[in-house]
């Protein structure tokens, strides 16, 4: 599962307990190696290049990923006099990050400049501000919006239950095969084949996000419900099943599953967090 977000077990919305005689810190650090080659391209150049890289989790953050200063190209870092003090790792000094004389980044990477003992792994590392620089990559393939976390599971199920969506007096979907899909950190939201649907319901709006782990996003409005349905027209391969297929807000509209109407518990609502949750959707499209 996702360790540090939504209801992951070190973010503040945790929906298991740690089974420990004694009460945990309300602020719980986790870091740990990666264990697979990251590149960072910027300027058109790589910057950036670790087989030895560790994620930090904490808590309301999506994991950031730390290179050794000895993996990062020569002159890359210029320091600043920019410093800020992080709450549990200390001080922080901020760089410059310069690819050539037309690229660069001011405050495009930040290093932990006083680190209490217990956080030795981070020593000596440099993480990169994701918006900033032009790309991620692990191996030779795009990471897009924040480093992958390797916790953080999905899951697809085929089910034959009666799923059935009203809006209003008005049945927008009824389907027997829809699918399930269980997102850590998430509700389970259920996934309609289009030929269920009325899709003269549906009506597209312009709004398009994307989500690292299962791609660009569009969403519709029904009647005076704005965005009340999403769709993944080109779902990535690892969640190919859910391409064009569309799931509905149980908040927005009537979500019935087996005559039970569905709802979100609290903390279930997607909530972006981290530095990198406002990345430009036009670099998916590019992509």
């Amino acid at each position: 599962m996702g360790l540090s977000w939504q209801q992951g077990p070190l973010s503040s919305g945790a929906i298991g307990r740690f089974l420990v005689p004694e009460p945990l810190p309300g602020r719980l650090l986790y870091v740990e190696r990666l264990r697979r080659r990251m590149r960072v391209q910027f300027g058109g150049n790589w910057i950036a290049d670790s087989e030895n890289v560790v994620l930090l989790f904490e808590p309301g953050r999506y994991p950031v990923a730390y290179f050794p200063e000895t993996d990062v190209a020569p002159h890359v870092l210029e320091r600043s006099d920019h410093t800020t003090r992080h709450p549990d790792l200390g001080p922080t000094s901020w760089y410059g990050v310069r690819s050539s004389e037309q690229h660069v980044a001011a405050r495009g990477a930040w290093q932990h400049t006083g680190l209490p003992a217990y956080a030795g792994e981070l020593q000596a590392r440099v993480a990169f501000a994701w918006r900033t620089m032009d790309a991620f990559y692990e191996e030779d393939e795009r990471i897009v919006g924040h480093a992958a976390d390797p916790y953080h599971r999905i899951d697809i199920r085929q089910a034959s239950r009666n799923l059935v969506v009203r809006h209003a007096d008005r049945v927008i979907a009824d389907t027997r095969r829809p699918l399930v899909l269980y997102e850590s950190g998430f509700a389970p939201r259920w996934y309609v084949p289009r030929d269920d649907i009325d899709v003269s319901a549906l009506t597209p709006v312009k709004l398009q996000t994307f989500c690292p782990y299962k791609g660009l996003c569009s969403y519709y409005s029904i009647g005076e419900a704005r965005q009340a349905a999403w769709s993944y027209p080109e779902a990535y391969p690892e969640v190919r099943r859910i391409s064009n297929l569309v799931s509905f807000e149980p908040e927005i509209v009537a979500v019935h599953l087996d005559g039970t109407r569905l709802h979100l518990e609290p903390g279930q609502s997607v909530v972006p967090h981290g530095p990198d949750r406002n990345l430009d959707v036009a670099e998916i499209v590019r992509e």
